[in-house]
């Protein structure tokens, strides 16, 4: 093993809290806590055309970084083009000399690092470069470290890669807490990969590229803001392609992917394209018009869309159309909640076994409970109830009640003690070791609401006319001046679906989630500005679940032209 190598290494002595942490993720095993994801050979390929990476081009005179090397997935083939372009230009005398800075991988997880620099060995020699020479590029070439916290050149020509997938629980306090002293954009439940981005935007040169594939949830969702504005400020959106439901990796995975190239320079029209085939002569065709100086004529498979990073904003990565049909409602009508609605989501309470039971027979006080509407009460569109229930442990002054005061639910809910106990909510403050993580409010039960569950393809709002408390898979809205069945209407029509689906990342199968922050964005008149007539029309199209009636009747209410009609209905560009 070389001094170089060895230097490298050496960065994790055990000499500080932070080093601990690294040196643990360093040799965890498991794949959750490394993020390690693979990719396939033609998405890489795709990737690499897309960032000019290519054997046409001088690269020996280039730098490429890639942050989370892994098996190689990335690194071998960008070394193979390096070696076919440094060769065909006939200087291959000195490899170390020519190649030594061409290259940067970085690599945490100490056994894939050492079984990675023994593959590179191994295919450098394969390639004809001498085993001293072999040994030294992997050397200069590899480093063992975090990425986030390793000391790197100051700038490189290309980043690619595929970032690691790691949510927030699974790093230790004291690196989380180093990683948010380093970069801005590790912010709210920010998974790894974010302050991964910014740490590769930052060391991108002048009209440098970046070439990621990863999770697109941080372009829509709420903790991705800070890494938004960044992008919005300092670089350009080139290519975004949406590779939802693409077999674009070695296994199946969670995470909804996008690959999207960044350049360091001004800001301009970003090209979109959707969930292509996994085939390379598809991509290489596609690679062809993204990469075009214009778009060519009936490059169906591309479209350009200008003005995607808008300060902090999500993106909205639909058709110029929709966009300015969302851009014409956000500026003519107010948000839902400035119309005196409000958007909440029901009860969670960390032990549903334990608080949760068939209404009628849970033993505690009658006031200590509540009748529990649940996803699968509405499944038919309409609240068809189980008969279930949850525990009430608060009073109506928001403070918990005093067990002493309510034997039968004392007796409950000690009986149950080790689950409830449990939960993290009850180890931070034990004295509340009997709470529900969110409060319960009677009241809410006694209101009228609409239902709304999570992930859907389609808006699913049910009408509950003020029965039941809602569970915590449920989102609901009350109003004040709105009536909900006119409401209701609204929502079921394609307005709902069209905010929801700009701003909501999008699942598998192309569902997508109607949580609150997205619900919160959907526009709305205010109720005195609807004639008489349109509300009766709303109502009874809501009333007879007619989802044609709710768009005619959502048509007229929102003064929609032909084209904006159009767009809406995905007839549109």
């Amino acid at each position: 093993m070389t001094l170089n190598l060895l230097l490298r290494q050496s960065s994790f002595l055990d000499f500080c809290p932070v080093t601990a942490a690294v040196e643990a993720l360093a040799g965890a095993s498991g794949i959750d806590e490394r993020g390690a994801i693979f990719t396939r050979r033609e998405v890489v390929d795709f990737i690499l055309d897309l960032s000019g990476y290519t054997s046409d081009r001088p690269l020996h005179k280039l730098t490429l970084l890639e942050p989370s090397f892994g098996d190689g997935d990335f690194l071998f083939p960008a070394i193979d083009r390096l070696l076919e372009a440094w060769m065909a230009g006939g200087e291959t005398k000195n490899p170390v000399e020519s190649l030594g800075s061409c290259i940067c991988a970085v690599e945490l997880h100490r056994g894939t690092f050492n079984r990675t620099h023994a593959a590179l060995i191994a295919r450098l020699t394969a390639a004809g470069i001498s085993d001293d020479a072999a040994a030294t590029l992997a050397d200069l070439w590899l480093l063992h470290g975090d990425f986030l916290l390793a000391e790197l050149p100051e700038a490189f020509d290309v980043v690619i890669g595929n970032p690691p997938y790691v949510r927030q629980e699974l790093i230790p306090d004291v690196l989380l807490a180093e990683y948010r002293s380093r970069y801005t954009t590790v912010y709210d439940r920010a998974d790894l990969y974010i302050p991964f981005i910014e740490r590769s935007l930052r060391l991108l040169k002048k009209g440098g590229v970046l070439g990621f594939i990863c999770a697109d949830r941080w372009m829509k969702n709420r903790y991705g803001g800070p890494l938004r504005s960044l992008v919005a400020k300092e670089f350009h959106l080139k290519v975004h392609v949406d590779m939802t439901d693409t077999m674009a990796f070695h296994s199946d995975v969670i995470a909804y992917p996008a690959i999207t190239v960044f350049t360091r320079e001004k800001p301009g029209v970003t090209r979109l394209a959707y969930r292509p085939a996994i085939d390379s002569a598809v991509l290489k065709d596609l690679t062809a018009q993204l990469t075009a100086k214009r778009l060519p004529k009936g490059a169906g498979a591309v479209r350009e869309l200008a003005g995607v990073a808008f300060g902090a904003e999500p993106w909205i990565l639909e058709s110029s159309q929709q966009l300015a049909l969302v851009r014409r409602l956000e500026r003519d009508f107010p948000t839902i909640e400035a119309v005196g609605c409000k958007v909440g989501i029901g009860v969670a309470t960390g032990a549903d076994d334990a608080f949760i039971g068939p209404f009628n027979t849970l033993d505690v006080e009658d006031d200590r409970k509540q009748p529990l509407v649940m996803t699968r009460d509405i499944l038919r569109g309409r609240v068809e109830w189980r008969g279930f229930g949850v525990v009430n442990p608060f009073a109506d002054d928001g403070g918990l009640v005093s067990l002493a005061d309510y034997p039968r639910l004392k007796k409950y809910l000690e009986a149950r003690k080790e689950a409830i106990a449990g939960r993290h909510c009850a180890q931070k403050t034990p004295a509340n070791w009997y709470r529900t993580i969110d409060r319960i409010t009677p009241s809410l039960t006694k209101r009228p609401k609409l239902l709304i569950p999570d992930i859907k393809g389609e808006a699913h709002i049910v009408y509950e006319e003020g029965l039941l408390y809602p569970h915590h898979n449920l989102y609901f809205i009350t109003a004040e001046e709105w009536e909900l069945r006119a409401l209701q209407a609204v929502l079921l029509s394609g307005i709902a679906r069209l905010f929801v689906a700009t701003y909501s990342t999008r699942m598998r199968g192309g569902f997508l989630r109607f949580q609150a922050q997205y619900l919160r964005r959907i526009r709305v008149p205010q109720w005195s500005s609807v004639p008489d007539s349109l509300r009766r029309e709303l109502k009874q199209a809501a009333a007879a679940q007619d989802l044609a009636a709710c768009n005619r009747a959502a048509f007229e209410l929102y003064g929609l032209s032909e084209a904006e009609q159009s767009a809406l209905t995905g007839n549109g560009d």
